[in-house]
Formats: C-alpha cells, structure tokens, sequence
C-alpha cells in the first residue's frame, strides 16, 4: 500500500496584504510548486502582523498537515514579526544565527546596521533556507518553511526547500471545454460522473456569463491515475454529447 500524498498548508504574515495595498501571489506560486512535487495543499490563511494571530495561526496549521510554509514579516523594521512569532509559536529562544551572520556581513559590510542584524535571528534549532537573491535567509524549524514576502525572494528560496520534502503522486488534469450552455444545465450529468469514479475529482468554471455566443464552462476533472482519469473523461464527454451538448477537449 502506498502513502498518501502529503499535505501543506500556507500561512500569508502581513497587515500589507490584509490593506489591499499589496497583491499576493505567493500562494499561486506555492500551490503550483507543490502540485509538481505531488504535494496537496489543503488551506491558506492571510493574518496581519500581530504575534498571537501569527502563533495561533501557526500552531494550528502545524498539527494539521504535514508541512507549512508562511511567507512575509522577515525584514528589518520594527513590524517584521514572524521570527518572533514563529519562536513563541515553538517554545523556543530567538538567538543569532553564526551562519545568517557572516552571510549578512558579507552582504552588507560597513553597513550592516542593528536593523539588519534582525533578520538574523533564527529559532533556536532551525536551519537556514538560503535566499540567492538578497542573501537574508529565510529557515526552516520541525514541519514550517519561514520565507520572505517578496515574490521574486520567496520562489527563490524555494529553490533550497524542495530537496527538503517528501513527494507523492503527482495529480493529473484534463479539461473539457462545453460551450452554448451554462453549468446549470449539465450539473446532473458532471454529478453523475463524480458519483461513478469517486477517485477522480470534477470541477465546474464557468466563462461568458451568460454572453451572447460566449457562454459556456470548463469542467476539469483530476486524478492521480492517468489512466483511471482518461476513462473518466472520455465516459463524461460521450453523456455530453449524448445530451446534445457541445463539448471538445479545452
């Protein structure tokens, strides 16, 4: 018997993102990230900078699911908190890394002030996640991979995360595109087809909305077994058309 895939969880740290004044797309970048491992992830929640909605947050996502992964609040000012929380969150002291040091003198030579030597705090048993990109690191403590906000930072780091997890079965998609009718109207028949295989999962997205000539949904269905999911596919495509709908692979 095979293990089950493993689970994620995200965790998106700062007041920025919650103002709407910051557009996230870390979590698109993550959930892509882990799909091609074969890793499903399971939640996201956004929290402000605020340290008992970070540990909470933190603590219950941990238990939940094999690996978290939070992104923001790892810079120098006064509101980078995570380094904080994530420690309150284990237990354990916030000291200076030696390593993260002598990486952020090098970085910073003469100018590397009492604010940057913040992002050097480390959880006491983490290991660090480098970062090619600006050099801070992020780290890793037990399940929960600590990376920076910055998109083009965070995929960096991400680069030193994945040798670090187990993977499972990659999961499968095909699409088929049925135009000239709304999801309403084949709702019974992708119902049916979710009801026979219940190994593959089925998913209505609507486009046009309701538009002359444009209306129509792309239903995707996703599996781990290419072969299961092709039967699948090709069994709802023929009650499509047996319905007199027109559908064609998307």
């Amino acid at each position: 018997m095979t293990n089950p895939s493993p689970t994620a969880a995200v965790l998106i740290i700062g007041d920025e993102v919650l103002s709407g004044r910051t557009q996230d797309t870390n979590l698109n970048t993550i959930a892509r990230f882990l799909a091609a491992l074969g890793i499903d992830l399971m939640e996201c929640r956004t929290v402000g900078d605020r340290t008992a909605q970070i540990v909470d947050s933190l603590n219950a996502l941990r238990v939940a699911h094999d690996y978290v992964f939070t992104t923001g609040g790892l810079g120098p000012t006064h509101d980078d908190i995570t380094a904080d929380a994530v420690a309150t969150a284990f237990g354990v002291a916030l000291p200076e890394h030696p390593e993260a040091i002598a990486i952020l003198e090098r970085r910073y030579g003469d100018d590397f002030n009492a604010a940057r030597r913040r992002m050097a705090r480390i959880p006491e048993g983490g290991t660090l996640i480098a970062n090619p990109v600006t050099d801070a690191p992020g780290f890793q403590i037990g399940n929960v991979f600590v990376m920076a906000g910055v998109p083009k930072i965070m995929t960096a780091m991400l680069e030193d995360v994945a040798p670090r997890l187990r993977t499972g079965a990659v999961v499968h998609a095909r699409t088929l595109r049925v135009t000239g009718v709304g999801e309403g109207s084949i709702a019974d028949i992708l119902t049916a087809a979710a009801k026979a295989e219940r190994e593959i999962s089925f998913g209505s997205y609507p486009f046009g909305h309701g538009s002359v000539g444009e209306m129509g949904t792309n239903l995707v269905a996703r599996g781990r077994d290419a072969a299961k999911l092709d039967v699948a596919v090709e069994a709802l495509a023929a009650e499509l058309k047996a319905a007199g709908v027109a559908v064609e692979p998307a």
